[in-house]
């Protein structure tokens, strides 16, 4: 029997001040008094169908909402199973904070039954990873996870729970709610050395990050922009800061390779000023090796300096403020329009244009991403998954909603699609959610479609179906002129989706992929559509790298 004031006690109402809404996990023996003291707590409990989908929803939740997601779940496979979560939520900037049980106190130095140092196992893929000794220091240490898990940049917090812990008696009162620690403006110097060099610079590119894609850095963005005529480029992290109105000055997204039209507005820069971003979006070696050009790096965070990456000054404080003032400071300047930003929007035009003349069986991913773009409002909320895919929706389809797109850029994790799109269901119940993931990675976590079924979730899921790890497989071409170890055989979607409760179809035609999704968009709970995809023309998403760099 668990004392009337345990430590799961003092954990959930921990949780409770802290705001958390949702916990998501799978039960155990050594985190069971935590599930019993959900029982009569506001928080709903989800109960998912493998931890690392846990992972995903509650980071899901962090990235749509700004506070950390929360996952729970027991001892040894269940940790375990966290892993790739966790480092995906820290490369992609999104909160979570998980709680796993561990055995006994007394049993931490022995072989027991599911004894793993957990602690030491999060480390490496979190911002913070501390285990409970004393149910007293429950609160201190949520306190803390929670802190690290939203600041700066933001990712994943590890609390480990021995059974003993969440069992015994606890003392004291919550320690939470807590909120991370807000930055200051950055330093004048700084500032005015950045409009220094802004003013002095003939062919100058603001680059967008993960962290520019912050409400209150997107709305500071959108200011500077919209009165001084910057060419603009963007990680596809920073999906949806550029509005409609500033279009003409957007060259595009970047990233993975070195060979989008806003490369070139890159290449021909002389000064980049980098809002928010973090190398792990779109590698340096890629897009900057061995060029003598100034950089400006804005951030709440200092730069991760090497070779490629070694800003000028850095404009270290927080993101909109400094950005107000430097707007401030050059306002009314003429900035001389850039000469190759005509040629850029137009090329990159065409590109999308592209889509609108393809036709036949398999699809051509433009032709999809046309479909998908004629649906597309300010309401909608788009999950992707990793695969070949990501590629093309991330480089051809237009947002105008900060953050519109939930992506995996950093650790580019397969799975993710599903999970993201039961969080924003969660999280966004008044939004239209859509996701997609490829034939490989949707069964990476398609088991969490009864989840979905079960939450009553309101999403399409749109599954682009060619029969094995096609972003591999191409990699591989371009390396070997030839593939190996990508194909896998085929599932019935329409079948795979009923047999959860769930709706599905199947694309015969590419006329029918825009009624198909109007008309699941209407149905209730889960829907999932299977189209086959033409990726033929694979190999030019990689063409024109630079040399030396191997994908």
């Amino acid at each position: 029997m668990v004392d009337k004031r345990s430590g799961a006690d003092l954990l959930v109402a921990n949780l409770e001040r802290q705001g958390v809404s949702h916990v998501f996990g799978i039960p155990g023996a050594k985190v069971d008094a935590v599930f019993e003291a959900l029982r009569n707590s506001p928080i709903e409990l989800v109960v998912c169908r493998h931890e690392q989908n846990a992972a995903f929803i509650a980071q899901g939740m962090g990235r749509l909402t700004g506070k950390a997601g929360v996952c729970l779940v027991t001892s040894g496979p269940g940790c375990g199973n966290l892993v790739t979560g966790f480092a995906t939520a820290t490369s992609e900037g999104a909160p979570v904070v998980g709680f796993g049980g561990a055995v006994p106190r007394k049993d931490l130095l022995k072989l027991a039954h599911q004894s793993l140092d957990t602690v030491s196992l999060f480390k490496p893929v979190t911002r913070f990873s501390a285990q409970v000794d004393t149910p007293d220091t429950i609160g201190e240490v949520v306190a803390n996870a929670f802190r690290a898990a939203e600041s700066g940049r933001r990712g994943a917090a590890f609390v480990s729970l021995p059974q003993d812990v969440t069992f015994g008696p606890a003392e004291g009162d919550p320690v939470t709610p807590v909120s991370p620690p807000q930055p200051g403006r950055a330093a004048r110097e700084a500032i005015d050395e950045a409009v220094t060099l802004i003013r002095k610079a003939e062919n100058p590119v603001l680059m967008l990050g993960m962290m520019a894609s912050r409400p209150r850095a997107a709305a500071a963005i959108r200011r500077l922009i919209g009165a001084i005529a910057l060419p603009v480029v963007s990680t596809f992290q920073a999906n949806g800061v550029v509005p409609r109105q500033n279009l003409a000055s957007f060259g595009g997204r970047v990233g993975l390779f070195h060979n989008q039209p806003a490369d070139r507005l890159l290449d021909a820069a002389d000064l980049v000023i980098s809002v928010g971003f973090n190398p792990i979006e779109y590698d340096p070696v890629l897009w900057n090796a061995g060029r003598d050009r100034t950089i400006v790096h804005i951030d709440t965070v200092l730069a991760d300096f090497d070779a490629s990456y070694a800003p000028t000054v850095e404009v270290f404080g927080d993101i909109a403020a400094s950005l107000d003032e430097i707007g401030q400071a050059l306002y009314g300047i003429a900035v001389t329009p850039n000469p190759l930003i005509g040629a850029v929007r137009a090329e990159l035009e065409a590109m999308r244009a592209e889509g609108a003349s393809k036709t036949g069986m398999p699809v051509h991913p433009l032709r999809i991403v046309k479909e998908l773009e004629a649906l597309m409002s300010d309401d909608i909320v788009m999950a992707l998954d990793m695969g070949s895919f990501h590629i093309w929706i991330a480089r051809y389809l237009y947002a105008f909603v900060p953050e519109q797109f939930l992506i995996s850029n950093g650790q580019q994790t397969l799975g993710v699609a599903l999970p993201w799109a039961i969080a924003a269901c969660l999280a966004r119940p008044d939004k239209t959610v859509l996701s997609v993931s490829g034939d490989g990675g949707f069964h990476f976590s398609s088991q969490e479609l009864e989840t979905a079924v079960r939450l009553n979730c309101n999403l399409t899921h749109l599954i682009w179906t060619d029969g094995g790890y096609n972003m591999v497989e191409f990699q591989e071409e371009m390396k070997y002129g030839h593939s190996a170890g990508v194909a896998f055989g085929p599932i019935d979607t329409v079948k795979f989706a009923e047999a959860h409760g769930a709706t599905g179809f199947r694309i015969t035609d590419p006329g029918e992929i825009g009624p198909t999704l109007k008309k699941a968009l209407d149905i209730p709970g889960p829907v999932l559509i299977d189209i086959p995809v033409d990726y033929r023309d694979n190999l030019s998403l990689g063409q024109a790298m630079h040399k030396g760099v191997v994908i």
